[in-house]
């Protein structure tokens, strides 16, 4: 339990249970009322899946800012389908959105890996890519409600034994990332390359594979939230997802996963989601303007930032004084090299 609560997570899900009870005593509706729960727990699903795909990327030491655009452009792409094929069945449509999210994190990956260009510039301009295709695309038009089956926009407000759907799917993407990174070779490889990208490689492990899989994984997740975003919104122009990538750059930071790679959970990349949204919605309710509410945002990224840096130093510090005092080592009597031995000195001072 000692280990447990000395955990980044711990603090972060401490700090999200303090924001929810102060703003339910202020306004006891804010968690009691009949949606109060539900969407405490529905507001930050779709954000939850884009900081779970970008924690994973962020882990391997880069970042992709066009998830924001990569989940407009999906989002559209399933209103798309649904209108030209109305019968069409919800996981077919969810599955080629994915696909087609997972496609666009490809081509950041590939060019990130392979033309060694860091991440922050290739997706930066990505970003822009994929938003000028949506725009181009969808033009001044919209998807509709009306436009897409009952059933799918159905999933944005069901609830699974007084759970809502879409945070169900967020809990089931969390719990798989978080098994793969923990339990499988390929999940541990990712965060030896964060660590270290050059010693990685020295040692034999496949880094380019795994970053294509980094930002693959991130790209159909963002696909996944499209998806989703399309059931809980029911209406999806052009900006859709705009600026999400702040969001969830800042959520995965937040959420103890260091923005210099090779450590932090996707457990604390979905608390960091959870926490801000929830401080984003707990703000005006206790009467907070709009302008500090943006800059208790910044605050917690600026001070996640700081906290890793200053944990980082002090674990160095700790490892170095560990090393000097580590006694050196001796070599065994029997396996002393020739010239070194008792009988060899005296031989060499007769």
């Amino acid at each position: 339990m000692r280990n447990v609560l000395r955990r980044r997570e711990a603090g972060i899900a401490l700090a999200l249970l303090v924001v929810i009870g102060v703003t339910t005593a202020v306004q006891p509706g804010f968690l009691l009322s009949a949606g109060g729960w539900r969407d405490l727990l529905l507001t930050p699903a779709i954000l939850v899946v884009l900081a779970v795909g970008q924690a994973v990327v962020v882990i391997t030491r880069n970042v992709d800012l066009s998830v924001g655009s990569v989940l407009g452009l999906t989002a559209y792409l399933t209103g798309r389908l649904f209108l030209a094929a109305p019968d069409l069945p919800i996981l077919v449509v969810a599955l080629v959105a994915v696909a087609a999210g997972a496609l666009l994190g490809l081509i950041n990956g590939a060019i990130v890996a392979f033309a060694r260009v860091p991440a922050l510039v290739i997706t930066l301009g990505t970003l822009y890519v994929y938003r000028g295709v949506t725009l181009t695309w969808a033009g001044s038009d919209r998807i509709d409600a009306g436009d897409m089956p009952r059933t799918f926009l159905g999933l944005g407000t069901r609830q699974v034994l007084g759970v809502p759907v879409l945070t169900i799917v967020g809990a089931v993407v969390l719990l798989a990332v978080a098994y793969y990174l923990h339990t499988s070779r390929g999940g541990r490889q990712l965060y030896a390359t964060g660590s270290d990208p050059d010693a990685a490689a020295l040692q034999g492990l496949p880094v380019r594979r795994r970053l294509l899989g980094a930002f693959a994984l991130g790209g159909a997740l963002a696909g996944l939230a499209g998806v989703m975003f399309a059931a809980r919104y029911g209406t999806v122009s052009s900006g859709a997802g705009l600026g999400m990538e702040l969001q969830v750059v800042g959520a995965v930071v937040v959420g103890g996963v260091a923005i210099f790679g090779g450590s932090g959970t996707v457990a604390g990349a979905a608390l960091g989601a959870m926490l801000l949204l929830t401080i984003n919605r707990a703000l005006p309710v206790v009467g907070i303007p709009d302008f500090w509410q943006r800059a208790v945002v910044g605050v917690l990224i600026i001070g996640a930032i700081a906290l890793d840096r200053v944990l980082a130093n002090r674990r160095s510090r700790r490892l170095a004084a560990a090393r000097d005092t580590d006694p050196p080592a001796t070599t065994p009597p029997g396996d002393a090299p020739p010239g070194t031995g008792p009988d060899d000195r005296e031989e060499a001072t007769a």
